[in-house]
């Protein structure tokens, strides 16, 4: 019984740490990026591409991650809050007796993983579709100066 108790409450603790860690692993990372790229693109000279498509590589550089965890940080608070489900509902097989108060703390704190999830996901996709934004906005200005150079050629 007490070999039981210390394992679910190791488990209750991974989980935590686990699945908060790779949140806030997935949000750093988030920021990160969306700084480096805003900092890049500031930096960037499009008079030194010839091809627009060469320009396109170096500022999408980075982007899909961003994208990726906006996606799938749901899906890791999603989990998160099955598995603490789930040791709740173990804990309270593995008691034996049915407690309200046990039942709605476990319940609680396992959604604290979905909230935590929504939490990191809604501004990584905020800083996905900033970043894209200004992708359309620095190639847009490639194309009318490519089209300037034309004019002036002809």
């Amino acid at each position: 019984m007490q070999t039981t108790a210390s394992f679910l409450q190791y488990a209750e603790n991974a989980l935590d740490y686990g699945v908060m860690g790779i949140l806030v692993l997935m949000s750093v990372v988030t920021l990160w990026l969306f700084i480096e790229r805003m900092m890049f693109y500031k930096s960037v000279r499009i008079e030194d591409y010839k091809y627009r498509d060469a320009l396109e590589v170096d500022l999408t550089d980075n982007i899909g991650i961003i994208s990726a965890i906006g996606s799938n940080a749901p899906y890791v608070g999603l989990l998160g809050t099955v598995l603490g489900i789930m040791i709740t509902f173990y804990t309270l097989g593995d008691v034996g007796a049915v407690d309200a108060k046990k039942i709605m703390t476990g319940l609680a704190l396992a959604l604290k993983a979905t909230a935590m999830g929504l939490i990191v996901a809604m501004p990584a996709i905020i800083a996905y579709t900033i970043v894209l934004r200004k992708v359309e906005r620095i190639l847009a200005k490639f194309d009318v100066m490519q089209e300037e150079q034309n004019e002036k050629r002809s």
